[in-house]
C-alpha cells in the first residue's frame, strides 16, 4: 500500500507503482492518498490493477497546514483530524491484513507507516540538503541543520532506523549521505519527478516566438491568484520578438475562472479546440500569445525556453530539463517568500525570485536576451534534479525487498 501526502507525492508514487506494476503485474497495489483526490492514480485505477482507498480530502492549504497557523485553522475546520483518523484506521488495517506500506512524502506517512506495525519503505521526496548546505546561511534553520548535517530531523531519522524500515529513498547524494551519518542506510536512486516527461520537440509552428512555460500550480485558489500575478508580470517583458506563454492547466474545470482573469487583463479569445498540439484555446493581447490546454505538462514542459512559475513540483521538473525559471511569490499557504526561497536553493539558483512585476519581466529579458547564461543556470538546474530513471530504479529496490521475503 502506497501511503502519500500531496499532489507532487501523488505524481512520484505513481511513477513508482508503474515501474513496479512493468517488472511485477502480479504483484496487488494500492494508494491511499491523503491530500486531495489522487487524481494522477485514476488512470491505473480505471484500468483495474489498482486500488484506491480513502475519502478523497481536500484541505485548504493543499496540504501545506505545517508552513501557516492560518493554514492549519482551516484545514482543522474542513476536518482534518476526522481525515487523519480515517486514514490512520486504513492504514493498521492493511497492517493487518499483511500489507507493506510504501510511506512517500515527509514526516506524516513515515510515522502512519512506522505506527501501524507493518513493514515499510520510505520515499523521502521534499528534503534535501542542498536547501542549507549551499547560498548564504541566515536563518536559524539553517544553523540548526548544519549543526545536525541534515535536513531531516532527529525523530523522523529515528522512524527511518526502525527494523521494519526495509528501504529508505532519498533524492540526491549529499542528503542520503547526510542521512547515513546518523545510521540511517538511505539510498540516492535517482529522481522520479524527471520521470514520464515527453521528449517532444517544440514544434515548428511556435519556434518564431520567445517560448515561456506558466507554472501557476494546482492548489485553489491560489493557483488562480498566481496566474494573474505571473501573467501581468509577462506583459512587462520587452523584447524583438513576440513571446507565445505555455499554460498547462491542471484541469478543465479551471476553464471558466482563467477565462475571466484573460478578459479582465484585455485579453482575445481567438481559437478554441481539444486539437493540435493539446491547445485548448488562444489569448491574444499585442504580440503576446497565451496558449491554454488541460493536462498537458508533461508535453510542454520542454517547449519553454524560461520558465515563470509558482508552483512546487511541476517548478522542479522544468529546471531538471535544462530550463531555468523566475518566480513571484504571494502570499499563499503554498508558494510564499519562504517557499520560494528554499526552492531557490533546493535548485542552485536556477529559480530566480522576484519582488515585483518589474523584476522578474528584467530577469525574464536577461534570459532570454543571453543564451549562454540561460544555458548555464539551466545546467546547474538538471544537475540538482539529476536525470531520469529514479522510479525504475526504486521499483527494483523495493521488488527485490519483496522477492526476499522482507
Amino acid at each position: 500500500m502506497f501511503l502519500c501526502n500531496g499532489h507532487g507525492e501523488d505524481t512520484i508514487a505513481c511513477r513508482v507503482i508503474e515501474a513496479l506494476h512493468e517488472m511485477n503485474p502480479n504483484v496487488s497495489q494500492e494508494v491511499l492518498p491523503m491530500v486531495g483526490d489522487g487524481k494522477a492514480f485514476l488512470k491505473h485505477v480505471k484500468n483495474g490493477w489498482l486500488a484506491k482507498i480513502g475519502p478523497s480530502t481536500f484541505l485548504p492549504s493543499g496540504g501545506f497546514s505545517n508552513q501557516s497557523f492560518s493554514g492549519l485553522v482551516l484545514d482543522l475546520k474542513a476536518g482534518l483530524l476526522g481525515s487523519l483518523w480515517v486514514q490512520w484506521t486504513l492504514t493498521h488495517r492493511a497492517a493487518k491484513e499483511g500489507k507493506i506500506i510504501v510511506a512517500v512524502g515527509d514526516l506524516l506517512p513515515l510515522l502512519f507507516a512506522w505506527a501501524s506495525g507493518a513493514n515499510y519503505f520510505f520515499i523521502g521526496t521534499p528534503k534535501s540538503d542542498y536547501t542549507w548546505a549551499s547560498g548564504p546561511r541566515s536563518a536559524v534553520s539553517d544553523c540548526y541543520h548544519r549543526l545536525k548535517g541534515t535536513e531531516w530531523d532527529p525523530w523522523e531519522y529515528w522512524l527511518m532506523r526502525s527494523s521494519r524500515c526495509k528501504m529508505v529513498a532519498v533524492r540526491d547524494k549529499i542528503t542520503a549521505r547526510g542521512l547515513r551519518n546518523h545510521g540511517v542506510k538511505a539510498l540516492s536512486l535517482g529522481n522520479p519527478m524527471m520521470d514520464g516527461i515527453s521528449k517532444r520537440q517544440c514544434p515548428d509552428d511556435f519556434k518564431r516566438y520567445r517560448r515561456l512555460i506558466l507554472l501557476c500550480g494546482s492548489r485553489l485558489p491560489e493557483a488562480y491568484q498566481n496566474f494573474k500575478k505571473l501573467l501581468i508580470a509577462v506583459q512587462f517583458v520587452r523584447i524583438k520578438s513576440s513571446i507565445a506563454v505555455f499554460v498547462p492547466l491542471s484541469s478543465s474545470a479551471m476553464r471558466k475562472k482563467i477565462a475571466l482573469i484573460l478578459m479582465d487583463l484585455g485579453f482575445k479569445s481567438t481559437y478554441q479546440s481539444t486539437g493540435q498540439n493539446g491547445i485548448s484555446e488562444i489569448w491574444k493581447k499585442n504580440s503576446l500569445l497565451i496558449l491554454i490546454g488541460f493536462n498537458q505538462f508533461s508535453c510542454w514542459a520542454k517547449w519553454g525556453e524560461v520558465g515563470v512559475a509558482n508552483a512546487g513540483t511541476a517548478t522542479e521538473q522544468v529546471v531538471g530539463l535544462g530550463i531555468p525559471c523566475v518566480s513571484l511569490p504571494a502570499k499563499g499557504h503554498q508558494f510564499n517568500f519562504n517557499f520560494a526561497k528554499r526552492q531557490s536553493r533546493l535548485l542552485g539558483g536556477s529559480v530566480a525570485i522576484a519582488k515585483s512585476y518589474e523584476t522578474l519581466s528584467k530577469q525574464v529579458e536577461f534570459l532570454l536576451n543571453s543564451d549562454f547564461d540561460r544555458e548555464i543556470i539551466g545546467l546547474r538546474g538538471a544537475q540538482r534534479m539529476g536525470p531520469e530513471g529514479g522510479s525504475h530504479s526504486i521499483a527494483l529496490s523495493i521488488s527485490n525487498h519483496l522477492s526476499q521475503g522482507s
